[in-house]
C-alpha cells in the first residue's frame, strides 16, 4: 500500500502532532527525562506560538490521558460562558447568533489551566523546563508556516482599521509573516518570564509554583488583562463594536476538571471521547450504527462510504437535539443515544439512498429539540443576514490557495485559514462572508506506555484584537451556543458551550492501545471515525497498527447538518470527496443521491496518532500529510 510516510516505530517514545517544532520539542523533553504529560504540556504551550492562526493561551483544549497505572480521564479545558452571557443580554443588542469575533463571543479560558493541572498532577518537570521552548521561540523567533501569512492577508482590513494592537504584532511594516524570516512575539515571551518570576517567588516546590501560576493567572496580572480586554468595545461579526461580559470575577471562578470518558465498545475496540458537553459522542453513535461483525463492510466501496456518511447525520442530528450542558455534565442521555435498541431503531433510517433531512432521533421518548436556526437551515429556507464582517469558523478541508474544487462543474471551495472561495480563479474571503480558524492536535506515548491525546483550539489570531501586554487574544467559543432558550446548548452563564474539539484514545481488550485526533471542526468525527475503521479493518504494518496507512487513505465528510460556527450554515445532502477516491466510488455515490464536491487530492483532515503495542511494547506514530505541517518523531 501506498503512503506518504514511513509509520514510525521505537521503543523509546513516539510524539504526533499538527507542527513539527511542537513535535520535537515533546521530543526533547521525552529525551531529557520528561513523561508523556510533561511532553504534551511543553509541545501545548509552543503550538500556542507557532500556530496563532489556530490556537492560543486563551483558548480551550479537551485532553484524554491514559496513565500507566491509572484508569483513561477526560481533563475539561473547555470554560463555561460567563456570568453575565445571558439570552436576554444578547438579544437585547439585537442578535440572533453569537458573534464569531470580538470579546461577545468569549467563554472563560480553559486551555491554561487545563494544561499546568496536567502538569501538576501527571508530569513530573517544573513549569520553567516544559516553557523554556515556548518562551525560545517567541523571543528569538521562529520562521512562520505559510498559512499564518495567509490568514492574516484575510482580515488586513479589519486588523488595520480596528484591531490596531493586532496589527503591530501581525502588520509590522504593513507584512504579514513570511515563511523564510524569523517572527517573534516578545510580549507573550515577557508574558511567560513574569508568570515563572511570579511562581518561583512563591516557593520551591513544584506543585506550588505551578499553583502559584494558575492563580496569577486567575487573579493576577493576566487575568487584569484579560478582563479589561473584555470590556474594550471591538468590532465583531454583527458588523457593530461590542464589549464582552467576561469579567475577574470569572476567570478567578474556573478550574479545569478532570471526568470520566464517554466509551463505546465495539468489535474488541473501546472508543473513548469527552462527553455531551463535546461532539465526542458522534463518533460513538457512529459505531454503534454499525454492524457488530464487521465482515460485511467493505473499505472503501461506495455502499461502505455511503453507509458511514448516512450515520453521519443521524449522529449529527442528534448532536444537534441532545448535546450540551444543559444542567452540568451527566445530563445528555448518552446511555440511551448508545444503547442496542435505540440504536437498532436508527439504523432502519440507514436506506439506500442519500437523506437530504435533519433526523434527530427520539431517545426513551423525550422528543428532540432543535434551535430556530437549527430548524430554518435544515428547511433550506434563507438564514438571517450577517453583515459580513471577518469572522472565524473551523474549516472542511486542508488546501492551497491556488486549490478550486468541482461541484458539478463550478468552481468553490472551503478554506483552510486562509481564502475560502475561488470565483474566477481569485481567491476571495470565505463564501460566508468569514475567514477560517482552526485547531491543533497532538498525541504522545512514552516509554513507560502513559499515552495523552489533545486538540486544543480557540485564541485565533482572527477571534480577539491582541492583548498587546499579554501578546495574545481572547477566544470565541460561545459562537457554539444558541440563543434560544430552553436548548441542551443554550448560552447560560456557567455551562460549557458545546465544543467540536473531540481527541480520541482507544483500548483493545480493555488496554490503551491508540491516541488520535485532528483539528477540523464539526469533520473531527467524520475523519476520525473514517481513521479509525482504517485502522482497525485493515490490519497491520511491522507488528503495529498502520497508522500512516490510515490517515493517508482517502477521506471525505459531509456538511448535512447545521455547522457549529457562525453564521451555521447547512448544505443538506452535500459530501465532499478527494479526488483520489475510486471513481465508480463517486458515480455510484451520486446516484444514490449524495450531492458530491470533488476536493483536491490531500484536503482532508489532519490526522495525528500513535499507538503502543501492549505485547511487545513496540511504539508506533504517524501524521498527516495534508496541510503540509504535521509531523510525527520519536525513537
Amino acid at each position: 500500500m501506498f503512503t506518504t510516510r514511513p509509520t514510525l516505530q521505537g521503543t523509546f517514545g513516539m510524539v504526533s502532532s499538527t507542527h513539527w517544532l511542537a513535535s520535537q520539542s515533546a521530543m526533547a523533553v521525552l529525551e531529557d527525562g520528561g513523561n508523556a504529560y510533561d511532553a504534551a504540556v511543553a509541545a501545548g504551550f509552543v503550538l500556542h506560538v507557532v500556530e496563532p492562526h489556530l490556537n492560543g493561551p486563551a483558548g480551550e483544549v479537551p485532553i484524554i490521558l491514559a496513565p500507566a497505572d491509572g484508569p483513561v480521564r477526560v481533563l475539561c479545558g473547555q470554560g463555561p460562558a460567563p456570568a453575565g452571557a445571558t439570552i436576554g443580554h444578547y438579544t437585547s443588542l439585537g442578535l440572533e447568533l453569537v458573534p464569531g469575533t470580538g470579546p461577545l463571543a468569549a467563554a472563560v479560558p480553559g486551555a491554561f489551566d487545563a494544561w499546568l493541572l496536567l502538569l501538576r498532577d501527571h508530569g513530573t518537570r517544573r513549569l520553567s523546563e516544559v516553557l523554556t521552548y515556548a518562551i525560545g521561540y517567541a523571543e528569538d523567533g521562529h520562521p512562520p508556516v505559510e498559512r499564518v501569512g495567509r490568514t492574516v492577508e484575510t482580515v488586513r482590513e479589519l486588523l488595520e482599521t480596528e484591531w490596531t494592537d493586532s496589527a503591530k504584532l501581525y502588520l509590522p511594516d504593513g507584512r504579514p509573516p513570511a515563511p523564510g524570516t524569523l517572527f517573534r512575539n516578545p510580549a507573550l515571551a515577557a508574558t511567560w518570564r513574569r508568570l515563572l518570576k511570579e511562581a518561583e517567588a512563591a516557593g520551591s516546590g513544584r506543585e506550588t509554583q505551578i499553583d502559584a501560576a494558575r492563580r496569577a493567572w486567575r487573579e493576577g496580572f493576566i487575568a487584569e488583562a484579560l478582563a479589561e480586554a473584555a470590556a474594550r468595545p471591538t468590532m465583531d461579526t454583527s458588523g457593530e463594536r461590542h464589549t464582552g461580559t467576561l469579567t475577574g470575577g470569572d476567570l478567578a471562578a474556573f478550574s479545569a476538571t478532570y471526568e470520566d470518558p464517554a466509551a463505546y465498545d465495539w468489535n474488541g475496540w473501546t472508543v473513548c471521547k469527552a462527553g455531551g458537553w463535546s461532539q465526542g459522542p458522534v463518533f460513538l453513535q457512529q459505531l454503534a450504527l454499525l454492524p457488530d461483525d464487521p465482515a460485511g463492510l467493505d473499505y472503501g466501496s461506495a455502499a461502505y462510504v455511503h453507509r458511514l456518511i448516512e450515520g453521519t447525520k443521524l449522529a449529527m442530528a442528534d448532536r444537534e437535539a441532545w448535546y450540551g450542558d444543559a444542567e452540568g455534565p451527566g445530563t445528555v442521555p448518552l446511555d440511551d443515544l448508545l444503547s442496542r435498541s435505540y440504536n437498532a431503531e436508527r439504523r432502519t433510517l440507514l436506506g439506500a439512498e442519500a437523506s437530504y433531512e435533519l433526523r434527530p432521533g427520539s431517545p426513551d421518548g423525550r422528543e428532540p429539540r432543535l434551535s430556530r436556526h437549527a430548524r430554518v437551515a435544515a428547511a433550506g429556507e434563507a438564514l438571517p443576514p450577517h453583515a459580513g464582517t471577518p469572522g472565524t469558523g473551523e474549516p472542511t478541508v486542508a488546501r492551497d490557495d491556488a486549490a478550486t474544487v468541482a461541484r458539478d462543474g463550478a468552481a468553490g471551495v472551503v478554506g483552510d485559514g486562509g481564502p475560502a472561495v475561488v470565483r474566477d480563479g481569485e481567491p476571495v474571503v470565505g463564501g460566508d462572508g468569514a475567514t477560517r480558524g482552526d485547531t491543533c492536535h497532538l498525541d504522545i506515548v512514552d516509554r513507560w506506555g502513559n499515552m495523552v491525546a489533545a486538540t486544543p483550539s480557540g485564541g485565533w489570531l482572527q477571534s480577539n484584537p491582541v492583548v498587546p501586554s499579554l501578546g495574545f487574544p481572547l477566544g470565541t467559543r460561545l459562537q457554539m451556543a444558541w440563543l434560544d432558550p430552553g436548548l441542551p446548548n443554550s448560552l447560560t452563564p456557567g455551562r460549557r458551550p458545546r465544543t467540536t474539539l473531540t481527541p480520541s484514545l482507544a483500548l483493545r481488550d480493555g488496554v490503551p492501545v491508540m491516541a488520535f485526533g485532528t483539528p477540523g471542526g464539526d469533520q473531527q468525527d467524520q475523519w476520525q471515525v473514517h481513521f479509525f475503521l482504517a485502522v482497525a479493518l485493515r490490519g497491520a504494518v511491522r507488528g503495529g497498527l498502520d497508522l500512516q496507512g490510515a490517515i493517508d487513505a482517502p477521506n471525505w465528510h459531509t456538511d448535512s447538518f447545521p455547522g457549529s460556527f457562525y453564521p451555521r450554515a447547512m448544505r443538506a445532502g452535500g459530501v465532499t470527496v478527494e479526488s483520489r477516491m475510486d471513481p465508480s466510488a463517486i458515480a455510484e455515490l451520486r446516484r444514490r443521491g449524495h450531492d458530491i464536491t470533488i476536493g483536491d487530492p490531500w484536503s482532508e483532515g489532519r490526522l495525528c496518532a500513535v499507538s503502543r503495542n501492549p505485547e511487545t511494547g513496540v511504539l508506533s506514530a504517524a501524521a498527516n500529510p495534508r496541510g503540509m505541517q504535521g509531523y510525527a518523531v520519536g525513537r
